[in-house]
């Protein structure tokens, strides 16, 4: 069996549960970050991309001679130039409910036929210098007759709506059901009380601080593809690009990702530039590099979020749920991306549930292809929504039923005596302590002083609302993930792992656990991620999943280091293997108090020379994690909000969580997650919202007309922990990084509708939308 144990963290000032500050932030703060942006190959060129005006429409010619005669350009490419190349498209495997696999979509680097939303590229012109590249994109002509478009999924899938594509009727990819329909419209049929809600979840720009760029370079000697781009784990993104649409042996493909400036789900697949850039480069014997700007940003990068859905909850005579339902419209845009038809399939069915004792669930959603930018993972994607209408659904049915909402979620919480608990999702959970979390939750938040706070509004005209995001969100499982450490010349230790840290920190908390079980000194631990060619598996980062994966593949690296460091000490101390013991850094000889640390050891058995075949000849190691199960983060978020009635402004006054996110390596780390997403959330609830017009154009394509959340917008945030250890991972971590989302939203939007007196308005809750609802 391996050694799993850990020092004790209380003991070490970098051990897991210390507050470590961000060691990354030093390097990023002086401005010794490396984005893809900041790069220059020798010799590269400029690549700039032609994108449709038109958001539906029949290509007829795309003209390029002008712009191949204008100075500098080295090349006008189109969809005739990119023929050779595979497509991107879902790689779920998902089926309609009458079994059928969903209609995929098999998207070229370049649209050939059609146009199918604004932004959709065309045509990409290379040059020596970028402002030549951007003169002649403007030279390309496009003869493209427009069509009508439509925007709305409910719309598109409307009878007489225009059809994106021949091969999909009524423009449905995929018309999901989850549950079993016959026995949930029973209980719906048996119920005491049903409480309905129409919830929009308004679709969101994801806003990146860093706007995607990519360098390729061909390399001609090796017959080998180099792609230098931001991502979310170069070991998947190097599979897609190898497999699916470069055509090529894997190993005849590098990817190579530097710091990222923010992803959160957008950046995790393949898009039509990396292609680009890649041919071009192999066509020119020269790198060619892409960097989108803002507005190219807002048009071409994945959206988030964006359904429409009927959500039911079903309550018996005492008011025990006995199931809810939703039916939605889920927009998918003009292609499906990799993972867009996840959110409102899979991750609404395993997370609207929460942690409460349901029995019964159906979700029903038809995915929609409209003429708008494609949809794709966003903070949570799928997981935030599910708590969001299940928690608006029990407010509404305790106002309707006349209830105290606190009693009736614990009245269906699921209890610690029911563990491990199978839900009708599918889902095992394995631990948790959710009304007691609650009721901490309330006390952190001075609920009892409420009453004063909403005089003290009422005194100057204000309004004042609460309200509580009750969570449990499901993260993505573990896949396979490496650990791998290595015993370097310099006296520092390198972790080689497959996540990657897109702003998130993995240094400072991996290295606490490498510290916690080897003693290897903090400030000499290294972090290795982001280049393909380490790698022998990866999952990347996504699905709050990072520290479950990587941190158990480091603690199995680590007993691997454990098991070869017996071996060599025993050599060097002349004493049997077996009697040789590590604890603290430190390996010694049983009994005695003859050891040697781990460190030293390292070095020795560089200078040592030849030695015994049954002696390592270094302490490194690799090893493959492999899955486990996904793990249970939950919390309680409780936020109070003033209105003014005049106009309809929301201020947001006082605000707090309490989160279980089972063992935690970095309490200042994870407060940090937790504060983003809760802003990210704020910013949907209050202010975020992709608008079109009629005909497909985006009115919100600019930070001039789309708003996002700053800091006067937000109170201080409260932050507690009350954690129960996950039983399904050896470090006992659960994950936080979407889980601020999750609770964010209810919370948010639960308050804004108890300060108007139980109204229900969508996302986002504007000034304008709260005027409205106050004049009704």
């Amino acid at each position: 069996m391996p050694d799993t144990t850990l020092a004790d963290p209380t003991t070490m000032k970098f051990g897991i549960g210390q507050p470590v500050p961000r060691q990354e932030d030093p390097i990023l703060l002086q401005g010794r970050g490396r984005y893809t942006d900041d790069l220059a190959v020798a010799g590269q060129a400029w690549c700039v991309m032609v994108r449709s005006p038109y958001a539906h429409g029949v290509i007829n010619a795309i003209g390029t001679e002008a712009a191949r005669a204008m100075p500098g350009v080295l090349g006008v490419f189109t969809a005739a130039d990119m023929t050779e190349y595979g497509p991107m498209r879902s790689v779920l495997p998902l089926k309609n409910k009458d079994g059928s696999p969903l209609i995929n979509i098999q998207r070229g680097p370049l649209a050939a036929d059609k146009v199918r939303f604004v932004g959709d590229p065309v045509a990409f012109v290379v040059a020596e210098t970028k402002m030549q590249a951007k003169d002649a994109a403007e030279a390309v002509e496009m003869d493209i007759d427009g069509l009508d478009a439509v925007t709305e999924a409910s719309a598109a899938a409307a009878p007489g709506a225009p059809q994106l594509y021949d091969h999909i009727p009524g423009n449905v990819v995929l018309d999901f059901r989850y549950g079993d329909a016959e026995k949930t419209a029973a209980a719906f049929a048996a119920a005491a009380h049903v409480t309905t809600l129409s919830i929009r979840n308004n679709r969101i720009v994801v806003c990146s601080m860093e706007p995607r760029s990519a360098i390729g370079e061909w390399d001609a000697a090796e017959g080998r593809y180099i792609l230098r781009v931001g991502s979310q784990g170069v070991f998947g993104l190097r599979a897609q690009m190898a497999n699916d649409i470069l055509k090529v042996p894997v190993d005849k493909v590098r990817i190579l990702t530097g710091n990222v400036g923010g992803s959160f789900g957008m950046k995790a697949s393949a898009y039509p530039e990396y292609a680009c850039v890649l041919h071009a480069a192999k066509l020119l014997g020269r790198p060619v590099k892409w960097t989108d700007e803002r507005t190219g940003s807002f048009l071409s990068d994945c959206h988030g979020r964006d359904h429409e859905t009927e959500a039911s909850l079903a309550l018996d005579a005492e008011g025990k749920f006995l199931a809810v339902k939703l039916v939605s419209y889920g927009n998918m845009g003009g292609y499906l991306s990799t993972v867009g038809n996840l959110m409102g399939t899979g991750n609404f069915s395993k997370n609207v549930q929460s942690n409460y004792a349901t029995p019964l669930l159906l979700v029903e959603t038809k995915n929609v292809v409209t003429n708008t930018t494609p949809i794709s993972a966003y903070r949570g994607a799928g997981r935030p929504e599910g708590n969001y209408f299940m928690e608006r659904l029990i407010e509404t049915a305790a106002r309707e039923t006349g209830r105290d909402p606190i009693a009736l979620r614990k009245l269906n919480h699921i209890g610690p005596d029911q563990f491990p608990f199978s839900a009708p999702s599918g889902s095992v959970y394995d631990s948790g302590e959710f009304s007691a979390l609650l009721d901490k939750a309330l006390e952190a938040a001075d609920w009892d002083g409420y009453a004063a706070r909403e005089a003290d509004s009422a005194s100057r005209g204000m309004l004042r609302g609460r309200g509580i995001g009750n969570f449990l969100e499901c993260t993505a499982p573990p896949m396979k993930e490496q650990g791998e450490l290595i015993f370097e010349e310099d006296g520092s230790v390198t972790i080689v792992t497959g996540t990657l840290d897109y702003g998130q920190g993995h240094w400072t908390p991996f290295a606490q656990v490498l510290h916690s079980k080897l003693g290897v000194p903090f400030d000499r631990i290294k972090l290795v991620q982001g280049d393909s060619d380490r790698l022998i598996a990866g999952g990347g980062t996504g699905g709050s999943k990072s520290l479950m994966a990587s941190g158990a593949a480091i603690l199995e690296a680590a007993d691997l280091v454990i098991d070869k460091g017996r071996k060599a000490a025993g050599f060097v101390l002349e004493a049997a293997a077996d009697d040789i013991e590590f604890a603290a850094g430190r390996f010694t000889i049983a009994g005695t108090d003859r050891g040697i640390g781990i460190m030293e050891l390292a070095a020795r058995l560089r200078e040592i020379g030849p030695l015994p075949q049954d002696v390592p000849n270094a302490l490194d190691s690799r090893t493959v994690y492999q899955e486990a199960p996904m793990a249970y983060p939950n919390g309680c978020h409780v936020c109070e909000v003033e209105i003014d009635p005049e106009t309809g402004n929301v201020k947001i006054d006082r605000y707090v969580t309490v989160n279980d996110f089972g063992v935690i390596v970095n309490p200042l780390m994870v407060e940090g997650q937790a504060h983003g997403g809760i802003v990210q959330g704020i910013g949907q609830a209050l202010i975020e919202r992709v608008a079109y017009s009629e005909d497909g154009q985006l009115m919100t394509g600019s930070y001039m007309d789309y708003g996002i959340p700053r800091a006067d917008d937000l109170p201080s945030f409260g932050f507690e922990s009350a954690p129960s250890p996950c039983k399904t991972n050896p470090l006992g971590a659960k994950g936080c990084g979407e889980a601020g989302c999750a609770g964010s939203l209810p919370a948010v939007m639960n308050a804004i509708s108890d300060a108007l007196g139980g109204k229900h308005i969508n996302m986002p809750a504007t000034p304008e939308r709260i005027w409205e609802a106050l004049q009704k």
